[in-house]
């Protein structure tokens, strides 16, 4: 386990790593070449850019530590970068502006220091484990905490399984539950940005199935360093695996009982 100086130098390293691939994405166009990975899965020369500068910082930075990224892999070990170069292609590429950057460390499978940049709109999202959660913006920076709002009045975040067409009929058990239970739903189509926002109280809650560990690491620890909770949709810990349910402890309480369909 590292010492504390370590993990602040390594979230250090997270933020330049961080902004380099969010400078990488500011200056890509949407209109270059695309190619298909899956049904909506889409990948441009700038996620491969964006992720290419990401990965020279990072090794450059500590070398010992291995990078695995979205689009080019890389072998994971007891201790390794998680990165998402860029998280919601398919809103860059119609020039909607949400949008996110992931780098998260992740130690014995828990991340431990995660950092999301929103590239268009000048938020830098960080934490580390222990050390709390905090958010820059050009005016300064705040740490964060999550909403007390009461769950009849949350707003709750979401993703749609497009790449998965089987797991609908489980998602729309609990979409249909969650529309009943909460105040309203949101889907922007960035999970790293919607765990963010969760993590500050924009959002009340956010669930997801079938993500990727680069999708929800840094923003899991947002979370969690910000006084919410969470897990996969059994409960247990085990959210790097991609379905994931997280909020405040009242709001993800209601998640949980919605997904295992223990709810009233």
């Amino acid at each position: 386990m590292p010492s504390v100086p370590d993990r602040d130098n390594l979230l250090e390293l997270a933020l330049r790593a961080a902004e380099v691939g969010a400078r990488v994405v500011r200056g890509g166009a949407p209109g270059g070449p695309v190619d298909l990975k899956g049904v909506g899965d889409y990948v441009t020369e700038v996620d491969r850019a964006s992720e290419r500068a990401i990965s020279e910082t990072l090794l450059a930075g500590e070398p010992s530590i291995p990078v695995v990224g979205e689009e080019e892999g890389g072998e994971r070990s007891s201790r390794f970068w998680s990165v998402d170069p860029l998280d919601g292609t398919t809103n860059f590429l119609h020039r909607f502006p949400l949008v996110g950057v992931s780098v998260a460390l992740v130690e014995d499978g828990r991340p431990v220091v995660g950092v999301v940049e929103s590239p268009f709109l000048g938020e830098t999202y960080l934490a580390a484990q222990g050390g709390g959660a905090r958010v820059r913006r050009e005016d300064g920076e705040e740490t964060l905490r999550i909403s007390d709002r009461d769950p009849a009045r949350a707003i709750v975040a979401t993703g749609f399984p497009f790449r998965r067409k089987e797991r609908i009929p489980r998602y729309l058990k609990v979409l249909e539950a969650c529309l009943e239970r909460f105040e309203d739903l949101r889907r922007p189509g960035a999970a790293s940005l919607d765990l963010a926002w969760v993590a500050s109280g924009v959002f009340d809650g956010f669930f997801e199935l079938g993500l990727a560990p680069w999708d929800v690491a840094a923003g899991g620890l947002l979370i969690e360093e910000a006084g919410g909770v969470v897990s996969d949709w059994t409960g247990g810990p085990d959210y790097l695996a991609g379905s994931i349910l997280a909020g405040p402890p009242a709001v993800h309480a209601e998640l949980l009982s919605i997904a295992t369909g223990t709810a009233p």
